[in-house]
């Protein structure tokens, strides 16, 4: 499995390096620093969502709430700031985006619900809260402090690009250093023979959901700051673009596979594909038609690297 997920690694590490000699040659502004950092900025939201995202996709399940989870603890963070002050209202927000992914957790894993069915219903639940807190209005955010945390940088490396990299090293130690990482790769390859050995797999299900829910509200986080309101259709769509990553990145739709190295390759592979097509004036439409193009693509390679 190790070797497997090595050579995935690799695979995408290789077309990353490809695209961005691509890229240079496209165009003489993306080599800058400017425009690197802006690289960085622009996919850490993506980037925090696919992290979670791989933990459940590893246990072969699915999350698609998690740009409804993002949505509801945008409008918590702006709705609590004024009146509790900004602990509190991170604090909030964070249980929020747990307590929602503790839900999925416990109707996939105890109810027995299929992943796609429970997250889809989550979807629009968490919608909804969301919509029915803000009463459809966006809550303008006023905390200059809260700013920093989408907008300033530390030691000259954009703050949301730092808080990225601090979650990937924490998933990358709890997935390959600790006894639940190596369970959440066993579930996902045979979840019976897991069941077997000991390991509480309806409670590892439940906690890959929570540890999903949490970090969509740390994008909320990285996404309120960015924009300063709290608006309720905040992070549509944005769970296609964190399975994309994750697929792209090489990790197994069916579970077992794959690493968040490889997801954070995939989250770099889109977001300088996007930034390139953006340098080089290509229709936001035709992006749309090339990043679905790059999600088959890798898709297929995965299908025919799991035949070898």
């Amino acid at each position: 499995m190790l070797r497997r997920v090595g050579a995935g690694r690799l695979g995408g590490l290789i077309a990353l390096v490809v695209l961005i000699v691509i890229a240079s040659l496209l165009s003489d502004r993306f080599l800058t620093v400017p425009n690197l950092l802006n690289v960085l900025r622009q996919i850490a939201i993506v980037g925090i969502l696919a992290m979670g995202m791989t933990f459940v996709i590893l246990t072969a399940g699915i999350d698609l709430s998690i740009g409804s989870i993002l949505g509801l603890s945008v409008v918590l963070y702006a709705g609590l700031l004024e009146s509790w002050g900004l602990p509190v209202a991170i604090t909030l927000g964070m249980l929020a985006g747990a307590g929602a992914g503790l839900v999925n957790g416990i109707g996939v894993a105890y109810a027995g619900i299929p992943a796609f069915i429970m997250t889809l219903g989550m979807l629009s639940f968490a919608r909804g809260l969301a919509f029915i807190y803000t009463g459809g209005t966006p809550i303008p955010i006023l905390d200059e402090t809260f700013y920093n945390f989408g907008n300033g940088y530390f030691l000259g490396i954009p703050i949301p690009a730092l808080v990225l990299i601090a979650t990937l090293l924490v998933s990358a130690f709890v997935l390959g250093m600790t006894p639940f990482g190596r369970s959440v790769y066993g579930i996902g390859s045979n979840e019976e023979a897991a069941r077997m050995s000991g390991v509480p797999v309806r409670l590892y299900k439940t906690v890959v959901y929570v540890i999903s829910g949490g970090l969509a509200a740390l994008a909320g986080v990285v996404y309120s700051s960015q924009l300063g309101i709290g608006t309720p259709i905040a992070g549509q769509g944005y769970e296609l673009d964190a399975i994309a990553a994750v697929v792209v990145g090489g990790t197994s739709l069916f579970g077992g596979k794959g690493s968040v190295w490889g997801t954070f390759i995939g989250t770099l592979i889109i977001g300088v594909l996007a930034n390139t097509l953006n340098l080089n004036g290509v229709d936001p439409f035709v992006q749309q038609l090339v990043k679905g193009a790059l999600i088959v693509v890798a898709v297929f390679g995965m299908s025919r690297a799991n035949r070898t």
